[in-house]
């Protein structure tokens, strides 16, 4: 442990990893409880978008994919309020048509290359300072955004309407955590690659609420059991060469496949109790 973090790039990735696996498993509590789980994945493919024009115009790739991001979330939000589609339709839309763009800038710029891969699936050894710090900072929004609006997201999450009817600003809450979740995938792209980054909004949410507890301790769940596949993930893959993304996400899914196994077990128990 002590030689991994006699690394720069490693100390950055630890950082890095741990913030932005907080953020992402407080973000994946409300999205998996409203049914916007899969928003990850059509952020991941409007980002693409970005990641290719940034390469094909010489800007900063990262830069590139939060544009697009969140560019492509106001374009769901408001597809979504001035058509008649639903939210699924309006995220299919706008991420098909960014993953449309991204192919087409690829197809005049010679094909994919080494630089696309490394954003697709995650590099820890591109991550400079400049985004590790951006990251740190988008991150940490994110959480405080939570910490503020806490108990009506816990309102909101569970009862729609009634939030609404209560006076809470459901639309803007709702136009908010898209495009914090915007934020947090493109802050996930170096560690886990835009392809897997939603697998950290996804997975440990699915995890904590098998536990069925108190809504707190599952949010404190999902932010331990995010936390501990990052940090584990990244001392794997550094002893034993393995693809990080892959191997964060593959602990990520044991522990969903462990909790579930225990939570069965423990059904099957009570009922023969």
């Amino acid at each position: 442990m002590i030689e991994i973090l006699s690394y720069e790039f490693m100390q950055k990735a630890f950082i890095s990893g741990i913030v932005i696996a907080i953020a992402c498993s407080l973000l994946g509590v409300f999205l998996v409880l409203r049914k916007f789980s899969l928003i990850g994945d059509g952020i991941a493919h409007i980002s693409f978008g970005g990641v290719a024009t940034g390469l094909l115009f010489n800007i900063t790739p990262f830069i590139g994919a939060l544009l697009f991001g969140l560019i492509g979330s106001f374009g769901i939000i408001k597809l979504k309020e001035k058509s008649a589609v639903y939210s699924d339709t309006a995220i299919g839309i706008v991420s098909h048509v960014s993953l449309g763009i991204g192919i087409f800038i690829l197809s005049i710029a010679s094909g994919l290359n080494v630089d696309i891969l490394s954003y697709l699936f995650g590099s820890i050894l591109s991550i400079k300072t400049t985004e590790l710090l951006l990251s740190l900072s988008l991150a940490l929004l994110v959480i405080v955004f939570i910490i503020i609006y806490y108990k009506d997201l816990f309102y909101m999450s569970f009862d729609e309407e009634s939030a609404r009817v209560s006076g809470i600003k459901v639309n803007f809450l709702n136009s908010m955590l898209l495009i914090l979740t915007a934020v947090t995938i493109v802050c996930s792209m170096n560690i886990v690659g835009l392809m897997l980054a939603s697998s950290l909004i996804i997975l440990p949410a699915a995890s904590a609420l098998q536990i069925k507890t108190s809504f707190k301790k599952t949010l404190i769940y999902s932010v331990l059991i995010s936390v501990f596949s990052v940090i584990a993930g990244l001392i794997i893959a550094y002893n034993y060469d393995f693809a990080v993304s892959g191997t964060i996400v593959i602990l990520n899914a044991l522990f969903f496949l462990l909790i579930l196994l225990h939570s069965k077990i423990n059904n099957l128990s009570s009922n023969i109790k």
